[in-house]
C-alpha cells in the first residue's frame, strides 16, 4: 500500500529541546513497512532538514501536497495552546494540528481510511472521529479503550535477538539511579515513587522539569541530546518508570522501558501500574519511593554478578511484546481492514 504518515517529530536524532519521544521507535516503524514492501510518503514538515539539518530526502519521501494515498497514518496531535492553536506565522506557532486537520479533510472527501495512532492517549472518549466507519484506532496499550487496537512502540528484532544480559551487566555503572524524561503529567508519581529514593541514593534526572521548586534538593540536569540518552543509561544501574494515570490505568508502557533495559539499566516498576508483571519481573515492582530505595540498595549490592544477570534477562525477555514484527503484523492486519472498508 502507500501509506501517507504524519508525524511531528523526526527520525533522526532531531535537536535536544523537543520533546519527540518517537525517535526512539518511529524510523524502525517506518523501515520495516517500506522492508515489507509499503510505499511511505511523509505528510508534514521536514524537521530532520529543516531544524536538525539532517538531510534524509535520498531515504525518503516528503510531500507538502495531498498526494494520492491507500491509508491516511496519523501519529495523532491534539491542541497545545500557545503553540499549534494559534494563527499561522505567529511567533511560537507549529502548524501540525493545522496541517492534520487539513490531511483528514481532504482525505476524507476522497474516501481514504484513517489509521490513527493516539500514542499519547489524547484523543478524547468522545471524539466522533472514533465512530467514523472508515477509521481504525490504535493505542500503545496492553488495554486500550473500547475499539481501540493495542499497537505498542516497536522494537527492531535485531536489537531485541541482538541484547546479552551478562556483556550489560559487566559495564561500569558509576551513577546509582537515574531518570530519563520531561516533566508532562508526572508531579505524583515522581513525588511518591522517585524522590525519595533519589534522597538517598546518588542520581541524575534528566530532562525539562520547569516546575521543579518543590524538589529543589534532587539534581535536575535539564534536557540531554537524544544521543545521550542511551550512554546515561550505560552508566546507570536503575532508573523507575514514571507514568501519567491515564498510562498507568490501561498498561501504556513509554519508550523508556525499552531504551532503559536495552542498556542494562534496570527498571523500578510501581506496582500500580496495571498489569506490571508484564513489563519487568516481580523483585523490581515497588509500593513507593522508599521501596525503591531499599532494592536499589539491593539490587547496588550485585551489580555485575550472576543475579544482576539474571533479573535483566527477565526484563529483556519481556520485551518481545514490542519486537517490530510483532507490531508490524498489527499494523498490516489493521490496514488490511481498512482496505476492505474503503472497496465496502
Amino acid at each position: 500500500m502507500i501509506l501517507g504518515y504524519s508525524f511531528w517529530g523526526f527520525l533522526g536524532s532531531g535537536v535536544v529541546d523537543t520533546p519527540d519521544g518517537g525517535r526512539s521507535h518511529r524510523r524502525a516503524l517506518i523501515d520495516g513497512l517500506r522492508e515489507r514492501g509499503h510505499r511511505v510518503v511523509f505528510l508534514q514538515a521536514n524537521r530532520d532538514r529543516d531544524e536538525a539539518h539532517l538531510d534524509l530526502t535520498p531515504i525518503y519521501d516528503w510531500d507538502a501536497g495531498y498526494p494520492d494515498i491507500d491509508v491516511l497514518f496519523l501519529e495523532w496531535r491534539w491542541p497545545i495552546p500557545g503553540r499549534n492553536t494559534t494563527t499561522c506565522g505567529t511567533p511560537g506557532h507549529t502548524c501540525d494540528l493545522h496541517r492534520q486537520q487539513q490531511l483528514l479533510d481532504v482525505y476524507s472527501a476522497r474516501g481514504v481510511p484513517v489509521l490513527l495512532w493516539d500514542k499519547d492517549r489524547q484523543l478524547p472518549a468522545e471524539h466522533p472521529i472514533r465512530r467514523a466507519p472508515a477509521v481504525a484506532v490504535c493505542e500503545p496499550a496492553l488495554h486500550p479503550a473500547p475499539g481501540a487496537v493495542s499497537l505498542l512502540f516497536p522494537v527492531a528484532d535485531e536489537a531485541l535477538d541482538g541484547a546479552d544480559p551478562v556483556t550489560l551487566t559487566k559495564l561500569r555503572r558509576d551513577l546509582p539511579l537515574v531518570y530519563i524524561g520531561n516533566q508532562y503529567d508526572r508531579d505524583e508519581a515522581f513525588d511518591r515513587h522517585f524522590a525519595p529514593a533519589a534522597r538517598r541514593h546518588t542520581h541524575l534526572i534528566a530532562g525539562k522539569w520547569p516546575r521543579s521548586s518543590q524538589w529543589s534538593d534532587l539534581n535536575f540536569a535539564g534536557r540531554i541530546a537524544f544521543d545521550a540518552v542511551d550512554r546515561l543509561y550505560r552508566r546507570s544501574v536503575a532508573t523507575v518508570l514514571l507514568l501519567p494515570d491515564r498510562y498507568a490505568s490501561v498498561g501504556h508502557m513509554t519508550q523508556r522501558l525499552f531504551e532503559a533495559v536495552l542498556a542494562g539499566c534496570l527498571p523500578l516498576t510501581p506496582a500500580t501500574i496495571r498489569e506490571a508483571s508484564r513489563f519487568t519481573p516481580r523483585q523490581l515492582h515497588i509500593s513507593d519511593g522508599d521501596d525503591a530505595a531499599n532494592r536499589l540498595e539491593q539490587l547496588l549490592a550485585v551489580v555485575g554478578e550472576q543475579d544482576h544477570a539474571e533479573v535483566l534477562h527477565a526484563c529483556l525477555a519481556r520485551l518481545d511484546q514490542f519486537r517490530l514484527s510483532r507490531q508490524l503484523d498489527t499494523v498490516e492486519h489493521t490496514l488490511t481492514g481498512l482496505a476492505l472498508r474503503r472497496v465496502g
